[in-house]
Parts: structure tokens; sequence; C-alpha cells
């Protein structure tokens, strides 16, 4: 049987409307990024993609978690994702949105190794917002939940002398990929992140060991590609003793996943909370 990997794994392949979402999303995040509590274009590191956003509560700061934007390594903007802020800094939670380079322009390890960087940067600093000290939770979509597990398997006293083995308390992970390897198939993807054989594997956490303790949640739509649910199953195999699954999101697609994270009232929302306040 021949595989059609662009609509197992291409959300664009099965969501219609995806540019109504974003266009609704982008007036939503104009707004938020118009609040109060909006600290842009943070440096985490020198280069100039090296920055992060941070909305902070207006209240007492509960917990810190870091939000990784999605894509496919090659799209995107933490702009873009201004409107997932308010269900998380209502709840005390300051919530940090890096961004990184973009392939072409770069390799996905590069990118791995940005994100690096921005998590130590928030383990060393959030507190100087209020933020209390200690291991952060972090999230993302998609590739930006990709990255999350990377950080789960990152060995951080080798990274740099200060840091604890336990920079991560906990790991969020919407719709992400863990074996990349499929993605060299997928034309419409890896023509700008030029992925190979070699370089899928140095860069798939299925391929490599958790280097915590700490839980690695996962959440997928129901309505997604084929590729996603594939892929939290993947995870949920290779890493056993950290993986926690979750019931899939009804009635969310690959991008719809991010209105029900968005909103307070949701179960997706309630869960995420439950696990960063925990």
């Amino acid at each position: 049987m021949t595989i059609d990997h662009e609509r197992r794994y291409n959300p664009r392949t099965t969501v219609t409307n995806r540019v109504e979402l974003a266009t609704a999303w982008d007036k939503r995040s104009e707004a938020v990024r118009a609040g109060p509590g909006f600290l842009p274009d943070i440096p985490y590191g020198g280069d100039p993609m090296e920055t992060l956003d941070l909305y902070i509560p207006q209240g007492k700061i509960k917990a810190q978690l870091m939000f990784i934007h999605g894509g496919y390594w090659r799209a995107n903007d933490k702009r873009d994702f201004a409107f997932l802020a308010p269900a998380f800094t209502e709840a005390g939670i300051l919530l940090a949105m890096p961004n990184y380079s973009l392939c072409p322009a770069v390799t996905v390890a590069d990118i791995v190794r940005q994100m690096l960087r921005a998590t130590a940067w928030l383990y060393r600093n959030g507190r100087h917002f209020g933020a209390p000290a200690g291991p952060l939770t972090v999230s993302g979509h998609s590739a930006g939940g990709h990255l999350t597990a990377m950080m789960m398997a990152a060995l951080w006293p080798h990274y740099a002398s200060d840091l604890p083995a336990q920079v991560v308390r906990a790991g969020i992970s919407f719709s992400g990929v863990y074996d990349v390897r499929p993605l060299i198939k997928v034309a419409s993807i890896n023509n700008e992140v030029r992925l190979t054989d070699a370089m899928a594997r140095q860069v798939s956490p299925a391929l490599i060991p958790p280097a915590t303790r700490a839980p690695l949640h996962t959440f997928v739509g129901a309505e997604e590609n084929a590729g996603f649910h594939i892929q939290n199953r993947v995870i949920a195999k290779a890493w056993p003793a950290v993986h926690r699954s979750h019931p899939d999101i009804p009635e969310a697609n690959h991008f719809t996943l991010l209105d029900h994270l968005a909103n307070p009232a949701s179960a997706l929302q309630r869960a995420v909370r439950a696990i960063v306040l925990g």
C-alpha cells in the first residue's frame, strides 16, 4: 500500500478554513499585545531571532510556562500566538513565547540549540519578572511540540554547569512530531526543512532517551491528520516511563486545537492549567 505522506502529515491538505482561522487569531493577538503585562522582544541569545515575549499576570504569579510556536520549523512568529496568553495570565501563569530562526536559513538542529538557550534563559531569569524560582513547564504546538520533547531529552548540566539536571518540571506537547523521519517524504515541508535521514535521527526525540523523570503530557485533536495520532503512539511507546497520554480533544483539528487551548472554560485549558499549577 502506498502511503500518502502529504495527507498524513500536512494539515493544510485537510483543513480548508485555516486562512480564516489565522485572520481571527491575528486580530485577537493584536488586542492582547496592546493590553497590560506584555513585554516584547527580550533577548535570550545573540541572534536577532533569539528573542522572547513575556505575558505577565496582573496579580500574583504562581508559575511560569514557555510556549513554543509551530509551523514545521519554517513558518510563523511568536507574535501570531499572543491570543493564547489571557487564558494563562488570568490563572496567574507567566507565559513566555520565544522566537527562533526558520528553515531553510538554519537546520532543525540549530533551532533545537536556540530553544536550549531560551529555556535556560527563562530558568535563570523568570524570577526577575516575579515568577517562582526553579524548574519551569515547557509546551509547544506541532513543531513546538517536537521542540518541547527535545528540551526533556537535554542533558542540562552538560549544556551549562550552572544548570541542574531538571530544568523542566513538565512538558506539554500539542500535536507534536517525535520521529521526524517520515517528514523527509513530505515534499511540501522538506523542500524548506531539508532533512536527511542522519539529520532526522539526530533531532527525533523518540530515538533519544528522556533525560528526566519529569512527565511529558501529549494532546492531539480528534480530527487531526492520521500522522499526528501515529506520532502520539510513537512517543508513548518510546518514553513509557515519563509519557502521560490524554484523551483526544473532541471536534478539534490541528489548528482549532489552539482555539480550545485559548478558551479558559475548555477541558483542554483546564487540564493544562492543572499540569502547570500542580
